[in-house]
């Protein structure tokens, strides 16, 4: 059903806020971005076949042995395509994200994956930032995915990096192509932390919800779970 305006928080905004926190968790286990290298590897240790393990080790091996960005495309890079296939499409973001940790791949390298790569491997390099990167300087990553159409490049652009590094205006407007795209909030880091009393970003996500509406469109249940999140601190809560 669609509302004219944004309505009040019900009653059970509670309880839906727990279950969303509880499933954002459960999205976020062995999640690359989210999740240590180390603690990566442990995991797919555990689910790899023996021959994908075998592959694995080989591969990780010859990225540790060949870092950086040496000639025109390194021996690791090449592993990069062949992750999927080598250790099943569910893994393959994980294999990813390990290959290009342990090549050290700077900067440099990583965006020439990303520039070359396939949106898998776009994805991947999104998902290895906040492991490899620790300053701004890859930001203009983040910035390329979010102008793409790509729904699993925005989500994998706001990631625990964007979360550090994207300033407060593209953040808002990301937040808002996630709602436009049908991309799930879950999928953007810190996303309680960033949008606690931001009343730019719920002005601008009333003025999206009146919009939809009077398009006669529906507006997303996301937004106004988004909405309650800009809510300042209880007073309180400021003065503890």
């Amino acid at each position: 059903m669609t509302h004219p305006r944004t309505p009040a928080a019900p009653t059970t905004d509670h309880a839906h806020a727990s279950h969303h926190q509880a499933h954002h968790e459960a999205h976020q286990t062995h999640h690359p971005a989210h999740t240590a290298p180390a603690d990566l590897r442990r995991h797919l240790d555990a689910h790899l076949t023996a021959a994908a393990r075998t592959w694995l080790g080989r591969a990780l091996e010859e990225a540790a042995d060949h870092p950086g960005s040496h000639g025109p495309i390194s021996a690791w890079e090449l592993r990069l395509a062949e992750a999927g296939r080598r250790c099943g499409t569910e893994h393959a973001d994980a294999v990813r994200v390990l290959i290009l940790h342990a090549a050290r791949a700077d900067t440099g390298a990583l965006t020439r994956v990303y520039r070359q790569g396939t949106a898998d491997e776009r994805r991947a390099v999104l998902h290895a930032l906040p492991h490899l990167v620790p300053g701004p300087e890859a930001l203009h990553l983040v910035e390329d995915a979010l102008r793409t159409n790509d729904t699993r490049l925005v989500a994998a652009a706001l990631g625990p990096y964007a979360a550090r590094r994207l300033a407060p205006h593209p953040w808002r407007h990301a937040v808002l192509k996630c709602l436009f795209t049908g991309v799930r909030v879950d999928e953007v880091a810190d996303l309680t932390r960033r949008a606690r009393g931001d009343g730019e970003l719920a002005r601008m996500l009333r003025a999206f919800a009146e919009e939809r509406t009077a398009a006669g469109r529906p507006v997303p249940e996301d937004l106004h779970r988004v909405l309650a999140l800009t809510a300042p601190p209880p007073a309180d809560a400021e003065e503890s």
